[in-house]
């Protein structure tokens, strides 16, 4: 029972990767390049600016608690 089912999914797998292969390549720009080539526009960074200082005052919240809960009570 199990080898069918092993037989099958090995061809599948070999379909597949044979379809996969053929296929020609097409050139792709992940996100991170696309960023760099084009400027943000100035409510972009704005906005990107007022996150990252947003996050990082939401961490330092998050660790003065943290430091409190271990710390300070057991005095």
């Amino acid at each position: 029972m199990w080898t069918e089912y092993f037989t099958f999914m090995t061809m599948a797998v070999l379909l597949r990767l044979s379809y996969e292969m053929s296929r020609p390549t097409l050139v792709r720009t992940s996100a991170v390049e696309f960023s760099l080539q084009t400027e943000p526009a100035p409510r972009e960074k704005e906005w990107s600016d007022k996150a990252v200082r947003g996050y990082a005052q939401s961490q330092e919240k998050k660790w003065r608690h943290w430091n409190e809960a271990m710390f300070e009570s057991v005095r």
